[in-house]
């Protein structure tokens, strides 16, 4: 039987190419988005998995800081797929950029919410249907949450989060054979770095040992390797060039 897999946040940007790579992978999908322009494009791309790697997939609209939100997404999960699912990707996450005088409560509290809280949301949920087969939950996380950066701090404290999220969930569940852990991306080319103009991009390619900004292909292959490595729980994998040696 086809295995299934939860992504929260994968219509775009290091999401879509994590959604691929577990189409790739022969999963049915449960592809999640937020916003209401995102629903036509998610909804192409479930067609388009379903043509090129002939599994199943769906595309659920939620916000996953909220907790109802979440409820719904895994009930279309389970009423489309059945009540066991095998991977749940958290990677719904969205950023400020902003220093912390001016920064709003509202405007933090969405950042905690969305990239932090939604994990717990979606975890306690899914756990149900994790438990007791080999299974694993993998958490996006960031450079950030391994080191400091300007303007980021509600980003870095919930990035950080994820972490602690990650290691006290992977114990708690190794004896239920749920497998959890985290992936750190550095610098990835996505449509936020798109918008910099050349010679900025320059300026942050030259901050990385390796010289060059990552592909979100680079992340997909972190997330291949997490979901078909047995003995892997607990760990925080940091595809980034070089730039963090934690």
């Amino acid at each position: 039987m086809a295995k299934t897999a939860i992504i929260t946040g994968g219509s775009r940007g290091l999401g879509a190419a994590m959604t691929k790579k577990l189409a790739e992978l022969g999963y049915n999908v449960v592809v999640n988005y937020r916003s209401d322009r995102s629903q036509a494009p998610t909804e192409e791309m479930v067609e388009q998995l379903k043509k090129e790697y002939g599994v199943e997939a769906i595309a659920v609209k939620a916000d996953v800081s909220n907790y109802e939100d979440c409820q719904a997404l895994v009930k279309a999960a389970v009423e489309k797929f059945g009540d066991k699912i095998d991977v749940l990707v958290n990677n719904a996450g969205i950023t400020n950029n902003c220093n912390f005088i001016d920064i709003t409560p509202e405007q933090y509290t969405r950042v905690i919410n969305t990239n932090l809280l939604s994990l717990l949301h979606m975890s306690h949920l899914t756990l149900p249907y994790l438990v007791d087969h080999d299974s694993c939950i993998v958490n996006t996380s960031s450079v950030g949450g391994l080191v400091g950066v300007i303007n980021q701090a509600d980003y870095c404290a919930a990035k950080s989060g994820v972490i602690g999220l990650t290691r006290a969930l992977a114990l708690e569940f190794a004896s239920r054979k749920v497998r959890v852990n985290a992936i750190a991306p550095g610098m990835i080319m996505t449509d936020m770095l798109r918008g910099v103009n050349q010679d900025e991009l320059n300026a942050l390619a030259a901050t990385i040992p390796q010289g060059y900004i990552g592909d979100p292909s680079d992340i997909a292959g972190a997330l291949e390797y997490i979901v078909t490595a047995p003995y892997l729980t607990g760990q925080t994998i940091s595809p980034n060039g070089g730039f963090v040696m934690p």
